[in-house]
């Protein structure tokens, strides 16, 4: 069994964890991830309403009794999301772990910590793991380039930014970006992490509650299917590449700006392609990590296969190189 300071501090079995994922982390995700020893987090934001979150909190709860969190993003919006209501509502459902992504976390993490709550901030530079610690962060997740999602502006991947955070972040880090098996928990717990954030990997599972004809798109991609949208924007974010994404790429080239965008990065149209399993629909997050993923396993098949399989790589091939049996 793979003991770390993050599985200790955070009660949970396995160093691995689910994070945050719009409209892919809900409770049957999230409780299936807990009940094989993992840490899940619902997303917030997925949920329409708080009053929604509250319910999907609670249904969370009717299938697992082991821990789990819940993902709160602060990103910029035209029209904002009700913040503060939402975590209220966090708050009020007695949830225990919380992982913030986004913009600074410096008033929620207050917030969440007045409740006796431990926070997970998900960062992409040693400088913000840096603030998030300074700001009372019980742990952080240092996403690499190779990740889903938005990875940052300064293009570290993982194999320097983890070191890196590593040598002078104190608290609990996760790595995050680019992790699908037991060879990259491995890596990752060298480099300097406690332990794994995946969201590809868990998307393509029999419990994710997306298309099955998106899951098996995820395996049929390489490393080379996402693309980098929003580049000339200063808000990257890599998704699977498609008709739509490839789109995207050309008009920013041309010197697109948002407004003439909006109507191919619409999370409504992504949000489709989870529904109806149509790949080509809309923009979806998905990260370089596709090209290691090659079933759809069950979480706790996943996940078991990854601790038991880390374990003997840490055990014989690790220790052949040594010289000791």
């Amino acid at each position: 069994m793979l003991k770390t300071r993050f599985t200790e501090e955070f009660g949970i079995e396995h160093p691995i964890v689910q994070g945050g994922m719009q409209w892919v982390g809900r409770a049957e995700l999230v409780a299936a991830v807990a009940n094989a020893g993992g840490l899940g987090f619902i997303t917030a934001l997925t949920q329409p309403t708080p009053a929604d979150l509250t319910k999907e909190i609670a249904r969370c709860r009717e299938l697992t009794d082991k821990p789990f969190g819940v993902n709160l993003t602060i990103l910029p919006a035209l029209t904002p999301p009700p913040y503060e209501e939402y975590r209220q509502a966090i708050i009020d459902s007695g949830v225990k772990i919380v992982e913030t992504a986004g913009h600074n976390p410096a008033e929620h993490i207050a917030a969440f910590k007045a409740a006796g709550i431990k926070v997970i901030h998900k960062c992409t530079a040693v400088r913000h793991a840096l603030k998030a610690e300074k700001l009372g962060a019980d742990a952080v997740s240092i996403d690499g380039f190779e990740c889903a999602g938005h990875p940052g502006e300064d293009d570290i991947p993982g194999l320097i930014l983890i070191p890196a955070a590593a040598n002078v972040v104190k608290i609990p880090m996760i790595a995050s970006g680019g992790f699908g098996d037991a060879r990259g928990l491995v890596a990752a717990l060298a480099l300097g992490a406690e332990g794994v954030n995946m969201g590809t990997r868990f998307m393509s599972t029999v419990e994710s509650p997306i298309h099955q004809k998106v899951k098996e798109q995820i395996v049929a991609n390489d490393e080379r299917a996402t693309d980098l949208i929003f580049r000339t924007l200063r808000n990257t974010a890599r998704v699977a590449r498609n008709t739509v994404s490839q789109e995207v790429v050309a008009k920013e080239k041309e010197g697109a700006k948002i407004e003439d965008l909006i109507s191919l990065v619409s999370g409504k149209r992504g949000k489709v392609v989870y529904e109806e399993g149509d790949p080509n629909h809309g923009i979806w997050s998905a990260g370089m990590v596709q090209g290691l993923i090659n079933d759809i396993p069950t979480c706790k098949e996943l996940i078991d296969r990854m601790v038991s399989e880390a374990e003997d790589l840490i055990a014989a091939r690790l220790s052949r190189m040594t010289g000791h049996k």
